[in-house]
């Protein structure tokens, strides 16, 4: 997903400052976590009515760029 900050928002009023969906306190770690704990994205979903698939992805697109980043700086 290219457009995954479309989805994603970092506002040091929400959660501490830890990237969140737009428009919602759900914490990206929160939907990583979820998925980590066996959770489908129907289950995430339904639990979650104002979450979209799209926020999911962006979630999963957006922690697998903050990797890469990481692992270039630690490089």
């Amino acid at each position: 997903m290219q457009n995954y900050l479309e989805y994603i928002c970092i506002d040091p009023n929400i959660r501490f400052g830890k990237p969140c969906i737009k428009g919602t306190r759900i914490a990206v770690s929160d939907i990583l976590q979820w998925l980590a704990s066996g959770m489908t994205y129907e289950e995430i979903l339904e639990d979650f009515p104002l979450l979209k698939k799209e926020h999911i992805l962006a979630a999963l697109a957006f922690a697998a760029r903050r990797e890469q980043i990481t692992q270039i700086i630690a490089a």
